[in-house]
């Protein structure tokens, strides 16, 4: 059970968010954006949100494997395309803001494979799962667990 239920008791700023989802999903290509929002919410710990971007991603037909292997995607070949692996290195880089985490060596590498449009569009889908990762965790979300989606 959560804490609380923010698209209850804080409802323009869930619509605000839910609003910058809608673009996102929009934005950025079905199997890149359940690839992007995956490997954050493993990067975050956000145990709701890993269930969810690897089930919606089995969803889409991306294969088991490659839904497994994000957590480590740095030491995967042939797992992923090359603009794939520029948008899970820039992924983490956002993820785990520092001094020296969105260098220009990662952005360059991802402009090598995404134009200005979509560049942005990618940089505002991994901020909105960090988003929806920190609400998640904060309200102690947990993924569900029924007859429908049984653990074992």
């Amino acid at each position: 059970m959560t804490r609380i239920d923010m698209g209850r008791t804080n409802k323009l700023g869930y619509a605000a968010v839910l609003g910058l989802e809608a673009y996102s999903r929009k934005s950025v290509e079905p199997r890149l954006y359940e690839l992007i929002k995956l490997r954050a919410s493993i990067l975050n710990g956000c145990g709701f949100c890993v269930d969810m971007h690897a089930t919606e991603g089995a969803k889409r037909g991306i294969p088991q494997r490659t839904l497994h292997a994000v957590g480590a995607w740095q030491h995967t070949k042939g797992f992923y395309s090359e603009r794939e692996l520029a948008a899970l290195a820039l992924t983490d880089a956002v993820t785990q803001l520092g001094p020296e985490t969105v260098t220009d060596e990662i952005w360059n590498a991802a402009a090598q494979h995404f134009d200005d449009g979509e560049l942005g569009a990618l940089v505002l889908a991994i901020c909105t799962i960090n988003v929806w990762n920190r609400v998640a965790i904060a309200t102690e979300m947990a993924p569900p667990i029924d007859d429908k989606h049984p653990i074992v």
